[in-house]
């Protein structure tokens, strides 16, 4: 690891949430005040960041589908150029940093240029879209895991299986391209087509929508209902549980009652 510079500036990685100003953390809060540079993405809570970080030079590095503001290796490379001018640098992120966020990769990236780095977990898009549409992750009797995967690229046969096999609620961050490949390979390894699925697109931000339907018919669905990024898509018998007054969502409920009742 090469040294700092003698009065060296820092970083500190924020988790931004899933894009609500009102959902950041009282620290990443704190270090929005104190940021002298704040390197953000397209889906982290940036409407309000000129009054959030009121002294800081505001630069946007997102990432959109087909098109990077800055390659990954040239915002790691501003941000650590910009500690060693003696700046706090925030590098604001949707979601958690360390949840699909390459947060690891920056502060490594600190750490071998000798830069104090911080991180400010935030709460991630995983559980946090899911919720804001009635959805419970887990649910006595119903589901007692999550696991939660990369959509960006298809997954091969063998972590199909994997994923398959466990059971559970299965959640997918940057998934509504890889849709087709991710519900087809699933069915292959032995998911019912009819296992519910939803696709939550724009949680927590003006025009939130869910689209909800099952692994067999989610691209026809996802089809009609133009569903685009940012979305995050949940597969499980959870699903169901959002939807008050359906008849499928009140027999999922009254099964889960009966064998928490069972079990007690």
């Amino acid at each position: 690891m090469t040294r700092a510079r003698a009065g060296s500036g820092r970083v500190t990685l924020v988790g931004g949430g899933p894009g609500a100003e009102d959902l950041l953390t009282l620290r990443a809060v704190r270090a929005l005040e104190s940021a002298d540079v704040v390197l953000y993405d397209r889906l982290a809570p940036h409407a309000t960041l000129g009054t959030l970080a009121p002294r800081a030079r505001l630069v946007d590095v997102g990432k959109r589908p087909g098109h990077h503001a800055l390659p990954q290796s040239e915002i790691e490379a501003l941000m650590v150029g910009l500690a060693l001018e003696g700046r706090h640098v925030v590098r604001l992120k949707g979601g958690d940093p360390y949840v699909l966020g390459r947060g690891g990769e920056e502060v490594l990236a600190c750490r071998r240029a000798g830069i104090p780095v911080e991180v400010v977990p935030g709460v991630t898009s995983a559980v946090a879209v899911p919720s804001a549409a009635g959805i419970p992750l887990t649910h006595r009797g119903v589901s007692h895991l999550f696991t939660v995967i990369s959509g960006h690229a298809p997954l091969d046969e063998e972590t199909l299986g994997h994923l398959a096999g466990l059971g559970g609620t299965i959640v997918i961050l940057m998934g509504v391209n890889t849709l087709p490949s991710l519900t087809a390979g699933l069915v292959r390894h032995g998911l019912p087509a009819d296992l519910p699925l939803a696709i939550v697109e724009r949680g927590f931000q003006p025009g939130q929508r869910t689209t909800v339907t099952d692994l067999g018919g989610a691209v026809a669905a996802a089809a009609r209902a133009r569903a685009v990024s940012p979305a995050v898509i949940v597969i499980g018998e959870v699903v169901g549980l959002a939807h008050d007054g359906d008849p499928d969502a009140r027999a999922v409920v009254d099964r889960a009652a009966e064998l928490g009742a069972a079990g007690a």
